[in-house]
């Protein structure tokens, strides 16, 4: 070792002590520390208002309540309602020191308000830090995240982890714009072509509230209306906010409303935008310096200022359910939106939901339709395809594609592109009449009718057995399986048309827009791509794969999809042609035929009426293993007039196939109760399936016990 590594070791070894007692010297006469400290010990705490009500980043329903902090002096300017803090939660009474609680764990909040003393009588811990002084959570937002948390038997942390994204420095170190001035009152334009079009877009522009469930004519105008929507809106001085379903449908919208207003008078608020942008963009929103805003799910929640406008398109469509606790649904968000702030409410779409004619039944809203002759010729000429001509032709009925289709295929081309709709696989077929594939129904609680594993037939629902079934509609006493939905059908149309050229669009790449070329578009449900001047024709086939589906919306998803598709058909005016391959006498074959969702609907809200289903009564689903269901139903203090179905059994998750939102644990054995109450004991059912969730989540737990409101899919 060299004499010089010998200092440097002498130097780092024996004058240490030395050394750091004259930093820790140092440190200590330093009058500003370099960082702060833990638990404010000693610190002096504001003058006026010491206390902070936060709510803290916690979601479990047992700590679903706001908690009182003290408020240090030197937070007391950036600690103002509506700001993001860093608090510590957890620590236990015993540690208090100089009358401050101290320790515990460092969590995200929100300041709610400033109070001058607190409700609780003990120590109050001190605030951690502010982590930034932009209020991002007005009472506004809060007021609907509470009303949300309530409905959906939630807790407030978890629906503001949905409405207030994460933050992001840069851009909110960035200035918003400035403000633009209301624009002019628009034109009615292709609103005319509705009898009531022209006087809601004048009632939004005086200031009005018009609520209006809204049947657009097929074609590519919707975006254009939509966009007149919000810009009347926006005139009378007020904000609007359009909730879609996905991306493309919001990069329409957004084309439409730039073309008519410009740059700077929205934002578009999609994940695709990512963080920075879209963080940037909805606190230009909350500042007041954009007005109107278009978006997916996520923007249900958009802080705009002065609300005079809430809109939602196609609000069938499952991509407006949310994925993550509490499990709202846009709709539903929106409609409170509408109650709280007393402003317009607009649901449009080329169908028509069961609650959306609920809507218009009540009088809560008033239907906008066009009459029945502009629909006739916006419409394209709807042809049907069942059974008795699939027998009459053994080569189609192998290949499930009759003469009828394969001859609008070949006319089509002739004059731009087809498109053919194709089943979306994973649809599990349960079982249906031989006769006239009828579902099988439960004769107790018309749920669906299986017989896994070739075990006896079952209800899915209630657990009833039915040993001796017979169909309600024909009498037939055999069963089988529900046709499934197969891409091989389009494969082999391809092949048939070598000269063509073959374009798909499905989950894994999805087309926005095709040219107006002859072309065959293969597409599953839901991702259709938009053709310049509209397809020449559209085949829609293997419809008893929708039509089979074991859910009570089967047929009113099933027609909202063949809708969309044959929306993007041009009018029968210009040789526009729709074959569907379905059961001719069905009626969601029907009502498509005769382009008639508003009657469909109806009909399904009489039915659902009779037999007590939703949207009529309310439903809420609790799923578990076997014992933790039993334990959470005896304990809940259910409402009277409460009915429990089940619980029965659900399928075994395959580790093999991904897993959805609700399933149960690969290989687990779960059971689902259904939970349902008559009109106006809603929030009720809620409340007390909250309270035996808090309870048993306070008491430790144990196996897991899954809670949703309004449960999607029922069986």
């Amino acid at each position: 070792m060299s004499s010089d590594d010998e200092r440097s070791e002498e130097s780092a070894g024996g004058g240490g002590p030395e050394q750091l007692a004259f930093i820790r010297e140092t440190v200590r006469a330093a009058k500003v520390p370099r960082a702060k400290p833990r638990t404010w010990r000693g610190a002096s705490l504001a003058g006026e208002l010491p206390v902070a009500r936060v709510v803290v980043n916690k979601g479990v329903l047992h700590l679903d309540q706001f908690f009182d902090y003290a408020v240090p002096e030197e937070l007391d300017e950036a600690a103002q309602p509506g700001v993001r803090v860093r608090v510590r939660f957890g620590a236990g009474a015993g540690q208090v020191r100089g009358g401050r609680r101290e320790g515990g764990r460092l969590i995200d909040g929100f300041v709610v308000e400033r109070r001058a003393e607190s409700d609780y009588a003990g120590p109050l811990a001190a605030l951690a830090g502010v982590v930034s002084p932009e209020p991002v959570l007005s009472p506004e937002l809060l007021g609907l995240a509470r009303a949300v948390a309530d409905r959906y038997a939630g807790s407030l942390a978890d629906v503001l982890q949905l409405a207030v994204p994460p933050r992001n420095a840069r851009a909110e170190a960035k200035p918003s714009p400035e403000p633009l001035p209301a624009p002019g009152r628009p034109e009615a334009g292709t609103w005319q072509r509705y009898a009531k079009g022209p006087a809601f877009l004048d009632a939004l522009a005086d200031g009005g509230s018009p609520r209006a469930v809204w049947i657009a004519l097929p074609g590519p105008h919707w975006a254009d209306e939509l966009a007149r929507a919000v810009a009347a809106t926006l005139a009378s001085g007020r904000g609007a906010l359009v909730v879609v379903p996905d991306g493309r449908v919001a990069a329409r919208v957004d084309t439409a409303l730039t073309a008519l207003l410009g740059e700077g008078h929205h934002a578009l608020l999609t994940a695709d935008a990512g963080p920075q942008k879209r963080y940037g963009q909805w606190l230009a929103v909350r500042r007041g310096a954009v007005r109107a805003v278009v978006g997916t799910r996520a923007a249900m929640f958009a802080p705009v200022r002065d609300l005079g406008l809430v809109a939602i398109w196609d609000d069938g469509d499952s991509s407006h359910s949310e994925l993550h606790a509490p499990l709202p649904h846009a709709r539903e968000v929106l409609l409170l939106r509408a109650a709280h702030d007393r402003c317009a409410f607009l649901l449009g779409g080329t169908g028509c939901t069961v609650e959306a004619a609920q809507l218009v039944e009540t009088g809560w809203a008033l239907p906008m339709t066009a009459d029945r002759e502009r629909l006739r010729g916006a419409a394209p000429l709807v042809r049907t395809v069942g059974d008795a001509e699939l027998a009459r032709d053994e080569a189609a009925r192998a290949a499930r594609l009759p003469s009828l289709a394969w001859q609008a295929v070949r006319d089509g081309l002739k004059a731009g592109p087809v498109l053919v709709q194709v089943p979306r696989r994973g649809y599990v077929p349960r079982l249906g009449c031989e006769r006239c594939r009828a579902p099988a129904r439960c004769r107790h609680c018309a749920g669906p009718l299986e017989a896994p594993e070739q075990r006896e037939l079952h209800c899915a629902w209630c657990g009833r057995g039915e040993p001796a079934w017979r169909c309600a509609e024909c009498g037939g006493t055999r069963l089988r399986a529900s046709v499934v939905g197969a891409r091989r059908t389009a494969e082999e149309l391809g092949r048939a048309f070598p000269a063509v050229p073959v374009r798909t669009s499905g989950r894994d790449h999805i087309l926005d827009t095709v040219p107006g070329r002859p072309a065959l578009v293969v597409s599953t449900p839901g991702a259709e791509p938009v053709a310049e001047g509209g397809y020449a024709a559209a085949l829609l086939l293997d419809g008893w794969a929708m039509l089979g589906r074991p859910d009570l919306r089967a047929g009113e998803e099933a027609l909202r999809r063949w809708l969309h598709a044959a929306s993007l058909v041009r009018g029968q005016d210009d040789g526009g042609t729709v074959v569907v391959v379905a059961e001719p006498t069905l009626r969601p074959v029907q009502a498509l035929v005769r382009w008639d969702p508003v009657g469909h609907a109806q009909r399904e809200l009489a039915e659902r009426a009779e037999l007590g289903f939703p949207p009529v009564s309310r439903m809420a689903a609790v799923t578990g293993g076997p014992e933790a269901v039993a334990a959470f139903l005896t304990a809940a203090e259910l409402p009277p007039d409460a009915e429990v179905l089940g619980p029965v059994p659900l399928p075994v998750t395959d580790p093999s196939r991904p897993r959805r939102t609700g399933d149960p644990p690969p290989g687990e054995l779960w059971e689902r109760a259904l939970l349902r109450v008559p009109p106006g004991s809603g929030a009720a059912l809620a409340a007390a399936l909250k309270s035996a969730q808090a309870n048993r989540l306070a008491r430790g737990g144990g196996e897991p016990v899954r809670i949703r409101i309004d449960p999607p899919d029922i069986g």
